[in-house]
């Protein structure tokens, strides 16, 4: 048997699959032939097999840095699920006792989940210095460039990190990475050279895309009910206030008969979690939702993603639109927009960048500095560079230039939302793609002109939950939650 039959039969015989999707196989044998990865694969093509195919076939442990609590609960449920007892995530959800007990067994797993700070942890990082790391996984790594900037400072030391566990065999995954993310990505993490990019276009072709331009809040709010009432479901709707999220959800509720909850960083993790295995299993027909939520989350057959404020840049709206269709299934994806979506963004784009006057403020009283940084996420971020010996004029161009990328970046969404020709062409262009798609029927809607979401639908073979319209999801999280933690 040669490699690519082997490698295929164990695809089937693991994990049920009778071939690989787009780049799986490439990213593979990439690792196998022992050479650190990029991995740029669309929205929906199964990157953590990636991983899991090699820690299983090789034997050996692998250790996945991912970004949210609920990313790594979801793919630890998943392996469960699948029969892998061997995974652990060590996060804040463990207690003192549980965290100590996994870190004196971490042999004991094949695939260990964190979150870039607990490397921190000292006794975090000698329990990794113990094992002999089969593969270092950087899921979702177009956060090193997106978020450590800002606010998760600890993504710009995983090379440091990654250097002090001996510099192992290292795979980062993402479903999108302009030219520039990805220079970020290799620098910071300290790739070697021979690194292999598999990269493959951030087209998809399944997901119609529309931008409609509203005149005012009540008209968005009216709109935003108008469609719900047509388009098939299960949906997203993303928001980028927590209150309007809650707000809006409350409406839907009341305006029609879906199935709808809300899921943002003001609940607590169970009510989170909760949520998410509701929407997962179809006992929610739509989430409304920030930005926290969909990243990882394995639900192939979302019809459509609204985005009821226009997305700070583009690498975050093909992220989040990219959650619709993994079935391959005709979707949508609708941006609802109004002038007020500029100044919303551009505030919260600047919020977590502390200005020259709070650097000179804290620089001159390290006590309003640590006073400040309990309460303040600028003042946190300046705390943390402070740890991470970075100076104050270092830290002042830093965010000059970060404020000077976050303009142009809104810039660009803006430019997307005015755009009079193909929506998916800008896309293509924007990502560095030579390619040019031709326009057809169901691509996108060209500049304000009107779309038919009949017409766009009418071969999607719908599939709708048949949940009573009388009977409300179960909001019990005791039960989820035991299922969760449960023992191995």
């Amino acid at each position: 048997m040669n490699v690519e039959h082997e490698l295929h039969h164990f695809l089937q015989q693991k994990f049920g699959f009778t071939e690989f999707k787009a780049g799986q196989e490439e990213v593979i044998t990439s690792l196998l032939n022992n050479r650190s990865t990029v991995a740029i694969l669309p929205t929906g093509t199964g990157k953590s097999l990636c991983y899991q195919f090699f820690g299983e076939y090789t034997k050996q442990p692998v250790v996945i840095i991912s970004p949210l609590l609920s990313l790594m609960q979801d793919q630890v449920e998943q392996l469960r699920l699948q029969g892998e007892k061997r995974v652990v995530a060590l996060n804040s959800n463990l207690s003192f006792q549980d965290k100590r007990q996994v870190l004196e067994q971490l042999n004991r797993y094949a695939f260990i989940y964190l979150a870039p700070e607990m490397l921190r942890n000292e006794a975090v990082l000698a329990a990794l210095l113990q094992l002999n790391i089969g593969l270092l996984v950087i899921d979702e790594a177009h956060c090193i460039s997106a978020w450590g900037p800002d606010f998760r400072p600890d993504y710009l030391q995983l090379g440091q990190m990654r250097h002090q566990l001996g510099d192992p065999l290292t795979l980062a995954v993402t479903a999108t990475a302009t030219k520039r993310v990805l220079a970020d990505m290799t620098k910071l993490l300290r790739l070697p050279a021979s690194f292999k990019l598999v990269q493959y276009s951030v087209d998809r072709p399944n997901i119609f895309l529309a931008t409609e331009k509203l005149p005012d809040e009540q008209t968005k709010k009216e709109r935003l009910l108008s469609l719900l009432k047509q388009l098939p479901g299960p949906g997203l709707i993303y928001f980028s206030s927590k209150k309007q999220c809650d707000e809006l959800t409350e409406l839907i509720q009341q305006k029609t008969s879906l199935h709808v909850a809300a899921y943002h960083a003001g609940l607590s993790f169970a009510e989170r979690y909760a949520v998410q295995q509701q929407f997962l299993t179809g006992q929610l027909d739509l989430i409304c939702a920030t930005s926290a939520f969909g990243m990882g989350i394995n639900k192939t057959d979302i019809r459509y993603v609204i985005h009821y404020h226009m997305p700070q840049d583009l690498e975050n709206y093909v992220q989040e639109i990219g959650r619709a269709g993994r079935d391959g299934q005709q979707s949508i994806a609708i941006i609802l927009f109004n002038e007020n979506d500029r100044f919303l963004q551009k505030r919260l784009a600047f919020n977590s960048l502390p200005n020259s006057d709070e650097l000179e403020l804290y620089q001159q009283s390290p006590a309003a500095l640590k006073s400040a940084s309990l309460e303040s996420e600028s003042a946190y971020l300046v705390t943390r560079y402070q740890q991470m010996g970075i100076s104050f004029a270092d830290m002042e161009q830093i965010f000059t230039q970060r404020r000077t990328e976050k303009l142009r970046a809104l810039q660009q969404m803006l430019a997307y939302v005015n755009y009079p020709d193909c929506k998916r062409n800008f896309i293509l262009r924007y990502f560095d793609e030579e390619r040019v798609v031709k326009h057809q029927q169901n691509c996108c809607q060209l500049g304000e002109e009107s779309y038919d979401l009949q017409q766009i639908f009418a071969n999607v073979d719908q599939v709708t939950n048949n949940l009573p319209k009388n009977t409300p999801p179960s909001r019990d999280y005791r039960q989820v939650l035991q299922k969760l933690f449960r023992d191995d």
